[in-house]
């Protein structure tokens, strides 16, 4: 086991499965304590964190319900007796053509992606200002920074909403010792992309500069990173992770 996270307590919001597991994980690996959060409780993960040597619990619900929030913070403090960083990742895609687009879609979308995120940092950041350290970490998108032909329009307002949401709350927070920040990921291997027919694979792999599509772990690597006291001069920034295939 490494040990950048060693005496970390980390909620990691969305990890049940795809990055946020692979967070959750390299987390733990790094020597991090860890509450791990899915619609349902993981155990399964859960014992596989907890194999690693270090805690781990579990909460569950709907992260667009500030309940759930509520209870991921009570989850931390209980068993580890603090909150040093908070990793929103949960979220949701959409796809729907805009003049196919419900209002029932779009606010599903921002409630679960960029409410989420604010009803967590909400709970959070109290416990951190009383602290005076902590290092919340916003998982974004390229789509935030650009139009995406696989995201929709309420995927990509939510993920520039987090952009935002990460730069007024890294100025806010940072004179209390809070860092904020946000990873932007380009395309990653996933189970939907292991669906894309060999066509459409090979002209995506051809807009990325380095030739292959990312993984949980190049994800997980930056959030280790920045969830480390290696990064403590890095504030508000939304760091692309996609192999060149958007640059700014």
């Amino acid at each position: 086991m490494q040990s950048l996270l060693k005496g970390k307590a980390a909620i990691v919001t969305g990890s049940s499965r795809g990055i946020g597991r692979d967070i959750a994980l390299a987390f733990a690996e790094n020597g991090a304590d860890v509450v791990i959060h899915g619609t349902r409780e993981q155990p399964d993960l859960r014992d596989r964190i907890r194999a690693t040597g270090v805690r781990c619990e579990c909460a569950a619900g709907d992260i667009g319900d500030y309940s759930t929030a509520e209870r991921l913070t009570a989850a931390c403090l209980d068993a580890f007796g603090r909150i040093d960083v908070l990793v929103n990742n949960a979220g949701v895609n959409s796809r729907t053509p805009f003049a196919d687009l419900s209002l029932e879609e779009w606010e599903r979308v921002l409630r679960t992606n960029l409410t989420g995120a604010f009803c967590t940092c909400k709970c959070v950041v109290p416990h951190m200002l009383r602290q005076r350290s902590g290092c919340i970490i916003n998982l974004s998108s390229s789509a935030g920074k650009t139009a995406h032909p696989n995201a929709a329009l309420p995927y990509g307002v939510s993920k520039a909403g987090i952009n935002s949401l990460t730069q007024k709350l890294a100025w806010d927070l940072a004179p209390f010792g809070i860092r904020v920040n946000a990873i932007c990921p380009g395309p990653i291997e996933t189970d939907m992309t292991r669906q894309w027919i060999p066509e459409y694979r090979e002209e995506v792999l051809k807009s990325i500069p380095v030739r292959r599509l990312g993984c949980g772990a190049d994800v997980a690597n930056v959030a280790v990173f920045l969830a480390s006291d290696m990064s403590t001069f890095i504030v508000g920034e939304s760091i692309n992770v996609n192999g060149g295939k958007y640059m700014n």
